[in-house]
């Protein structure tokens, strides 16, 4: 029988002609242009093909009569394959059970029947006469399929022997069955929508829907189906991408049945290999998880005179382009600005216009930039990301004039705090106030180094500052938190430390040590239980 799904839609989907079909089928060609007159001279079936219409369905309607059974005609039970196939679809059931109801029913009808070995192999014949997988009944260009691989992988430290997961994402354009895969270490939204930016690369483009899992990374809520809430990050991409975003039905594997059968061909093929192999990077397990996909790509389909990869280049010229600028991944937070006009993100420091001191700013950050904004939404500034911990993005334009004088804050006010402890602390903020570009930036620091005295006393904080400035390059914030708790334990009498205690437990309420004693509770115990008789009685 002839592929006449396969003849209808590169006809009439590619305009290839009764020619270029019969050279890729292996068939001949008056057989092709005699079907397709007939098709085209048919009343009740036309192009596009109604869902799940199978080369016996096609045959029937053109040629007005049911086509010779494949099977049966050697004194055999032909078995009903389009039922089985139906059966096949349910979670867990297998052929094996299939052929045993099979076997019982021609026994009880006294009828031969085939070996599992025999029902096997017409089963696939049926298959693949009937196209069940649905490969050509899909448009070119028209969408992408994604979902995650059940399996997963292990990556090992060299260092430690921490063993983390890989997770497998899995793509394909279902028309031409051309395959994507990556191994991810995280489902989170950044790497998600990372790997959702390596496929459409590799595609070469983008068709008008994508249709995913209803997975965390994609969907916040889908109980319709029709509206779903997605998941606001990806709903971006998609926008920015010129897509729309279509989740399959809850439970529904047939709404994305391309990706899985996908993953069920990567997890009944070289999967059980990478399952084999021990990776220590996930650069290592991803080189050769490319490499195996090009082979798969560019292998011949069984019973076919081309591949994915031959078929990916016809659909490749029907995907939209892809942006001039790739979409990524931002993040979000609410902050307050700070006295010393910049807010901290991400360990690192963004000013911000003083009119907006002690107030809560919108931050928007990708890779490489960071957005501000107002509640209102009016944007505040754009600064560059920061690239190390600890670094100041400071725009003296957001600096107030004279702002040493308008505020708590300022070099004058540290400095009489200081003086307060000792000449060394004095000298240590002084150093400070000079360490960076604009004094602004320092104060940070000039507030962390006085908080030391409440926690440690100011005669511990004092000599750990005189330490500090007998030692070049220590006059530090840093320097001066990691030395003081031992320089505390030396200088401090036991006093001194009761002091300390004393003031941070002002306003606390504290009781006698005999309230813990063993006796007392002991008592209070039977106190209770007395009780509890006493009401019993009563």
């Amino acid at each position: 029988m002839l592929d006449y799904k396969t003849i209808i839609t590169q006809h009439y989907a590619l305009h290839m002609s009764g020619r270029e079909i019969a050279s890729g089928l292996g068939v001949s060609k008056s057989g092709v242009n005699d079907f397709l007159n007939a098709f085209k001279a048919c009343k009740t079936l036309s192009y596009p093909l109604p869902n799940g219409i199978t080369n016996y369905g096609i045959y029937e309607q053109v040629y007005g009569f049911p086509s010779a059974p494949s099977s049966g005609s050697d004194g055999f039970t032909a078995p009903n394959y389009g039922s089985v196939n139906s059966e096949m679809s349910r979670k867990n059931m297998t052929l094996v059970f299939l052929w045993g109801r099979y076997k019982n029913q021609c026994v009880a009808d006294g009828s031969r029947f085939y070996s599992y070995r025999q029902f096997c192999a017409k089963h696939s014949d049926w298959l693949d006469a009937n196209n069940e997988t649905m490969y050509f009944n899909t448009v070119a260009g028209e969408e992408i399929e994604v979902d995650f691989a059940g399996k997963t992988f292990e990556q090992v430290d060299k260092l430690t022997g921490e063993v983390t997961s890989i997770v497998v994402f899995v793509a394909v354009l279902p028309y031409s069955q051309y395959i994507y895969a990556e191994g991810m270490l995280s489902t989170k939204e950044p790497e998600w929508i990372a790997v959702n930016n390596h496929m459409l690369r590799f595609f070469g483009g983008v068709t008008p829907l994508v249709v995913c899992d209803n997975c965390k990374q994609a969907v916040v809520a889908n109980k319709d189906w029709i509206e779903p809430d997605l998941n606001k990050d990806y709903a971006e991409w998609a926008e920015h991408n010129g897509t729309v975003i279509m989740p399959a039905k809850v439970r529904k594997p047939r709404y994305k049945n391309s990706v899985e059968n996908s993953v069920g061909i990567l997890e009944k093929g070289f999967f059980h290999e990478h399952e084999e192999m021990t990776f220590f990077s996930l650069e290592d397990f991803n080189t050769i998880l490319l490499e195996k996909l090009d082979a798969l790509n560019e292998k011949e389909l069984k019973g076919k005179t081309y591949s994915r990869y031959d078929r990916w280049l016809e659909e490749k010229q029907t995907l939209m382009p892809l942006p001039s600028v790739q979409y990524q991944y931002t993040e979000r937070k609410e902050a307050k600005v700070s006295s010393d006009y910049h807010v901290r993100f991400d360990n690192a420091y963004y000013s911000v216009p003083h009119q907006y001191v002690h107030k809560p700013v919108l931050i928007a950050a990708t890779t490489s930039l960071v957005t501000i904004s107002a509640r209102s939404g009016e944007k505040l500034c754009e600064r560059p990301r920061a690239k190390y911990k600890g670094q100041w993005q400071t725009n003296p334009d957001h600096l107030p004039a004279g702002y040493k004088r308008t505020m708590e804050w300022n070099g004058p006010y540290f400095k009489q705090k200081a003086t307060v402890i000792g000449p060394y602390m004095e000298e240590v903020i002084s150093h400070v106030l000079a360490s960076r570009k604009y004094e602004v930036q320092s104060y940070r620091q000039c507030v962390g180094i006085l908080g030391l005295a409440k926690k440690y006393s100011r005669k511990a904080l004092e000599a750990c500052c005189k330490q500090a400035v007998s030692t070049s390059s220590r006059t530090n914030y840093t320097f001066i938190k990691n030395s003081i708790p031992g320089i505390a334990a030396e200088v401090m009498s036991p006093a001194d430390t009761a002091k300390v205690n004393e003031e941070k437990n002002q306003g606390a309420y504290l009781r006698d040590a005999s309230a813990s004693s063993i006796d007392r509770l002991l008592a209070k115990s039977q106190n209770l239980m007395d009780q509890e008789g006493g009401g019993t009685d009563e």
